[in-house]
């Protein structure tokens, strides 16, 4: 029998497989782009031009954690998700979008580091920083979307209460190193720093590790 007219329909479930791939794809696409900006600074002898360039170096290694800390909570929620729906599909291209832009502000903030120019050095790292938490942000909206339309598999959800609370940790320190950088702009690149490593390194799982090891008997 056909269904009423005016019966409320289910949003389709679409298979996961695909997106993962894609998103997989655009993230390892976006973590390459961000080599292209090293390059050594003449003049100089070959050591000077090349310690001439830490700020390149910083910058890269900053972002590329910060890549790499996106991806692993992505990778944590569309591990245990039964599936996506269309909406689901389109925040997860605005994920990928601000992901991809990365590279640009990373080039940006080298530059006027290396420079020593205050005023670019306040708007580039101000841009940067806006870029990395519009990351955190869309990856916190992603977790909420599927969690509110139930697309986890199930209880599957509870196992990223963890990375949760450290996402929406980072959220407010990238919104308070934003502010700190608008005076101090080389701070906040190191407070940067701080919130990548603090989002990639599993601290507590590490701990765990270390306590098991030195606790077995020999």
């Amino acid at each position: 029998m056909p269904a009423e007219p005016d019966t409320p329909r289910r949003p389709r479930v679409l298979d996961k497989g695909r997106m993962e791939g894609f998103s997989d794809g655009v993230f390892g696409f976006a973590a390459t782009l961000l080599v292209l900006d090293l390059a050594v600074r003449p003049p100089g002898t070959p050591l000077e031009q090349v310690l001439r360039g830490w700020p390149g170096y910083l910058a890269y290694l900053v972002s590329f954690l910060t890549i790499g800390a996106a991806w692993l909570l992505h990778t944590a929620m569309t591990d245990r998700l039964s599936g996506t729906d269309q909406l689901f599909l389109r925040l997860n291209l605005l994920l990928l979008l601000a992901v991809v832009f990365l590279p640009f502000p990373t080039g940006l903030i080298a530059d006027a580091l290396r420079d020593d120019d205050m005023n670019s050095e306040r708007v580039y790292v101000t841009m940067y920083g806006l870029t990395l938490l519009t990351i955190s942000l869309l990856g916190s909206a992603l977790d909420a979307y599927a969690r509110r339309e139930h697309l986890y598999a199930v209880k599957a959800g509870e196992e990223l209460r963890s990375p949760r609370r450290k996402s929406l940790r980072g959220v407010i320190a990238y919104a308070i190193a934003i502010l700190i950088g608008l005076a101090l702009p080389i701070l906040a690149v190191a407070i940067y720093f701080g919130i990548a490593v603090y989002l990639v390194v599993p601290f507590r799982e590490a701990a765990r590790v270390l306590r098991r090891r030195h606790s077995t008997p020999q």
